[in-house]
């Protein structure tokens, strides 16, 4: 290294960093420190010595002439950039591994060199500078990293690259897809195999961008790309959702895409469970044939048969048939028997099936389509209470006295087979002639005529029990979303359906009944059990069954919403001192985890869960229904919004004042099923609660969840 020297003056070789690229010069002029340097491009600029690499020469004449300076330093860059490429760099590493920590490039140039010139020295410098996963420069040395230290910043260095391809080739094909998603322009056709790409990113980039998109739809609070979408949506429109409209615009998700299953973590369709396919045939088997299952368990002859003719009344869509009943007149009063499906006999707690449907935590029922909590062919075939087929089941007696007043209860586990599968409305039918005096109808509920009769009567006895207990009962029929068409053809349909007033009450009615008998005897027998509570005090005179929207709303302000407690408090709308759902196994956790508390009570003596592990449990099931709930209650508003929209502006809707302030007034269309807003000053001035008004509906967003009355005039 006979040409390297060790302080720069006129005629020198230097080199320095400028953005991150080396640049090469030659000393003019040195004066305390400051350089003034010549460059490639014959320009000139002045440095601090202390800016420079540490690596200084070779020395030339200081009194060259500014052509030969300039053929001078193009020679030295070209020998520098040459030698750069061959060296092999990694080679360097590995024999540096285990030898020095940091060392100056010099030392690095004498490993494969000789006798290094300057020129060595510069290349080997200019490798390791640009080598920056294996050495970190530190004047005057390079830091050789550890294999460990390596691997994490290569896979940095990995996601640095992947990030600024996906910004930069994603940004605008964003703001491609917005403009697709405002329908002002087409979404181009995508690139042929081997054809130029145009407006479409590169595959690598495209995938990682829906990626990007989806992460956000599903989670838009997630920090995971928090940085990357705040850089890729800038100075796009700050609006709700906009992920999904992006996807949307790509096709990647079809319109009017249900995005709160998403949200919620909630696979659609039936094939969710097939890594379980093996425990589900296994119970499914158990389901169809429980006494055989139980032999094989070795409990042969431990399940009683219940030769009641019971009898499920239910919507004629419904599958899951989770509840029947059998009544008799038992003197003044009634002895009622629930047939409750016991998928927990041969429930696995625990195992990973069980796992995947504590995730789900209960069904949910939508206009496009129903998502089972169970697999359907254990929930709406071999648990499910089919007539003539023999299904395992929780027997509970009641005992109810003539005044509705509830007396002793029999739980037992039974293998039954119900006498018939009915509908809400052959069995209306039925009660509808009875109370006309009039002949029978000839339909699958007339055989029943007098179970329909008994039950019924037994029903109006427990509710008014009810609401001498304080209990406060909305009626208020739910309206039909109807769908006809798919994807962005779809019309939405939002109206009044056949109401079976008396049947539907009489189902209600057991089924409050058989939890609230469930919710005592467990107690009695200290097993503890997941309740329903609403433990509020609410005015006496807010007791009784409510019509009117106004009152309705009035009412539901005092309630607060009801939750799921281990501990046992009373439940303020439906007037019991305790209320422990039980009667939907087949489409609600909670309701599985108390059955299973009562099967595993009779096996064992002693329930499966304590109080604590009860808590435990609600705590991961909690999550879940919340989730669920949410798209139980927004998904439904969504269509009646789009139903709404495809309206447009023109109709006039029936509505009834229920709230108002200074500023809004809020209506409700009974037929809709929806509360609707608008501004004061769109009304009459004397308008109040329980006014009854016609309004026309303004913008829509479904999307956004935004309606808003454009024009309100008192009715008739």
């Amino acid at each position: 290294m006979s040409d390297c020297v060790r302080y720069p003056a006129p005629g020198c070789v230097v080199e320095y960093m400028e953005g991150n690229a080396v640049q090469i010069a030659l000393v003019t002029e040195e004066v305390g420190g400051r350089l003034r340097l010549l460059l490639p491009n014959r320009r000139e600029t002045r440095l601090n010595s202390s800016r420079l690499l540490p690596w200084i020469g070779p020395m030339h004449g200081a009194d060259m002439g500014r052509e030969d300076a300039v053929r001078v330093l193009e020679a030295h860059r070209k020998t520098r950039e040459d030698m750069a490429a061959q060296i092999p760099v990694m080679d360097v590493w590995e024999l540096a591994q285990g030898e020095v920590e940091a060392a100056p490039a010099s030392w690095f140039a004498e490993l494969f060199e000789s006798d290094p010139t300057t020129d060595h020295v510069a290349a080997y410098g200019r490798a390791l500078l640009a080598c920056k996963s294996h050495f970190r420069f530190q004047p005057p040395d390079f830091q050789v990293f550890s294999a460990d230290m390596v691997e994490k910043r290569m896979a940095e260095e990995k996601i640095r690259l992947e990030r600024e391809s996906l910004i930069a080739g994603g940004a605008a094909f964003l703001r491609l897809l917005w403009d697709v998603a405002c329908r002002k322009r087409e979404l181009p056709q995508p690139p042929r195999e081997g054809a130029a790409l145009g407006e479409w990113p590169p595959q690598e980039v495209a995938e990682r961008l829906e990626e990007v998109l989806f992460s956000r739809m599903v989670d838009p609070e997630s920090q995971e790309w928090e940085n990357i979408w705040r850089t890729l949506s800038k100075g796009m429109p700050d609006v709700p959702h906009l992920p999904l409209q992006l996807l949307v615009a790509w096709g990647k998700v079809p319109p009017h895409y249900n995005f709160w299953l998403d949200r919620a973590g909630y696979a659609s369709g039936d094939t969710w469970w097939q890594a379980c396919a093996d425990e589900v045939e296994s119970l499914a088997a158990a389901g169809r044939a429980p006494l055989a299952a139980l032999a094989r368990n070795g409990q042969e002859g431990s399940l009683d048969v219940c030769d009641l003719p019971c009898i499920s009344i239910d919507s004629a869509t419904t599958r899951d048939v989770d509840d029947a009943f059998h009544v008799e007149a038992e003197g003044d009063g009634w002895a009622l028997t629930l047939m409750l499906a016991c998928p927990s006999l041969f429930w696995n707690f625990g195992g990973p099936l069980d796992k995947m449907v504590l995730h789900r935590g209960t069904s949910i029922y939508l206009p496009e389509g129903d998502c089972h909590m169970l697999p359907e062919v254990l929930g709406t075939d071999a648990y499910s209470l089919l007539a003539g087929q023999t299904r395992p089941a929780l027997s509970v007696l009641v005992h109810v006295a003539a005044d509705g007043t509830l007396g002793e209860c029999e739980i037992s586990v039974v293998q039954t087979s119900l006498a018939a599968n009915l509908t809400y409305v052959d069995s209306q039918a039925v009660l509808d002639a009875q109370a006309a005096g009039e002949p029978l109808p000839q339909n699958a509920a007339t055989p029943y005529a007098e179970q329909l009769r008994l039950g019924l009567e037994l029903a109006r006895q427990r509710q008014t029990a009810r609401i001498a207990d304080g209990a406060v009962i909305m009626d208020r029929p739910d309206p039909v979303i109807r769908l006809e068409g798919e994807g962005a053809d779809v019309r939405v349909e939002v109206g009044q359906d056949y109401q079976a007033s008396d049947a539907q009450m009489l189902v209600a009615e057991m089924m409050i009944l058989a939890s609230a008998a469930v919710a005592q005897w467990a107690a009695d027998h200290g097993v503890a059990m997941l309740h329903r509570v609403q433990d509020v005090a609410l005015p006496r005179e807010y007791a009784g069954i409510w019509t009117t929207p106004q009152d309705m709303t009035r009412i539901m302000r005092a309630l607060t919403p009801s939750g799921l407690e281990v501990q046992a408090r009373p439940h303020a709308a439906l007037g019991l001192a305790r209320y422990t759902p039980v009667t939907s196994p087949l489409r609600r956790y909670p309701d599985l985890v108390n059955e299973e508390q009562l099967v595993h009570f009779f096996r064992t003596g002693a329930p499966r869960w304590t109080e604590a592990e009860l808590t435990d449990l609600l705590n991961v099931l909690s999550p879940a229904l919340d989730a669920a709930g949410q798209v139980q209650r927004f998904r439904p508003r969504y269509w009646k919004l789009l139903f709404f929209r495809q309206k447009g502006d023109k109709v006039w809707w029936n509505g009834v004042i229920t709230e108002e302030n200074d500023a809004f007034i809020t209506v409700s269309l009974p037929d809709q099923g929806m509360f609707v807003r608008g501004k004061r000053r769109l009304f009459d001035e004397r308008s109040h609660p329980g006014l009854a008004v016609d309004v026309r509906i303004g913008k829509v967003q479904p999307l956004y969840n935004e309606i808003m009355i454009l024009e309100a005039v008192t009715a008739g």
